[in-house]
């Protein structure tokens, strides 16, 4: 039985070595949230809330998410023991969505749970393999020499798929180039929801450049006109922002509103949920990856573990952490240097290393 004894909060602000811009946002840095769980033994779990500062992605925030554990979810967490992680997501009914607050929970749970099992996190949650393989996401740049620059470097680092953030802006003239220059990479875009299903036409012309797909097209909500639009266009859609709950997925397939669906975990709130989606696209013969959120190490650890398990065919998007950070404060790498050793080292040292400061 696990019983949680005390919740800790460490808030940091990571910056990105450059910013990372899609239609409808550019982020420069990340705010974030690490929780920390002890249990009746003195075991320490991890967690990470992958929420932005502000609503663009979901209508959740660091803000938001704080204040929910903090009145909600962390008097649950330590109301009583449990014997696994799915019990936290059945004792959470009672809180409506707010998935990425009670994903940063439930990961610190799953996270002590294998520690407790002597098992490494992906093999706790069903995963298979110790290896996933990760494609490279870019953002929107202000000309092709850079992006083509962006491009080969990552394929040079290794990434096995190319996604490129785009809108209605420039976006053919710029997979012709991309085409022209790169023929044989594995490639797709990502609109962020920056087309409406008047764009169907235009859309069409994404076919010629064989795309793996395209992720959310249309409305963040929608599936009726993903539906509509996939039915006319050969390009697999994938749905992301839509996909937050089993009911969502479902819709989705019964719809035929796309081929291929992403699964982070901080939008659909936790592995415990996760994994169900993961098995109902099984079931249905619908491929899934696993997506990024510019995650700090713990964060991507955990969205690894989680591209293990056997629906994840294509290649995830959590990428080496030095693509996100630059050069910042002393106080500041201090404490990302602690996300890192929270993540990968045991927890003796990191013990270590908070006597020492």
């Amino acid at each position: 039985m696990i019983q949680i004894e005390k919740i800790i909060l460490h808030r940091i602000n990571m910056p990105l070595r450059t910013p990372f811009k899609n239609s409808r946002k550019i982020v420069k840095e990340k705010d974030i949230f690490v929780i920390e769980l002890v249990d009746q033994d003195g075991l320490r779990g991890f967690g990470e809330s992958v929420a932005f500062h502000t609503p663009w992605y979901t209508e959740e925030t660091t803000n938001t998410v704080y204040t929910i554990i903090k009145e909600d979810l962390a008097p649950i967490a330590k109301l009583q023991p449990f014997d696994h992680p799915n019990t936290f997501i059945q004792k959470c009914e009672g809180v409506r969505r707010n998935h990425m607050a009670k994903a940063a929970i439930e990961g610190a749970i799953w996270d002590l749970y294998a520690k407790r099992e002597h098992v490494p996190l992906y093999r706790a949650i069903g995963g298979r393999t110790a290896q996933v393989s990760v494609g490279a996401a870019i953002g929107i740049k202000r000309d092709f020499p850079i992006l083509k620059q962006s491009i080969q470097t990552a394929l040079d680092q290794g990434y096995q798929r190319i996604k490129l953030k785009i809108n209605r802006e420039n976006d053919l003239t710029l997979l012709e180039k991309v085409r022209n220059s790169f023929p044989d990479i594995k490639l797709m875009v990502d609109a962020n929801s920056a087309y409406t299903l008047q764009d169907i036409e235009h859309l069409k012309s994404f076919d010629q450049f064989d795309l793996m797909m395209i992720e959310q097209p249309l409305a963040q909500d929608d599936f009726v006109d993903h539906a509509k639009l996939q039915e006319k266009i050969q390009t697999p859609i994938c749905l992301d922002e839509s996909i937050h709950t089993l009911s969502d997925a479902k819709t989705a397939i019964e719809l035929n509103s796309c081929k291929i669906i992403s699964i982070k975990l901080g939008r659909v709130g936790g592995f415990t949920n996760a994994i169900t989606i993961h098995d109902l696209c099984v079931a249905h013969h619908i491929p899934v990856w696993c997506g990024g959120m510019l995650e700090a190490g713990v964060g991507r650890a955990q969205s690894l573990a989680l591209a293990t398990l056997p629906g994840f065919t294509l290649p995830a998007d959590p990428g080496a952490s030095n693509r996100y950070c630059i050069k910042i404060s002393s106080l500041q790498k201090w404490r990302l240097k602690m996300v890192k050793l929270l993540c990968w080292t045991s927890l003796v040292s990191v013990m270590k290393l908070i006597m020492k400061h």
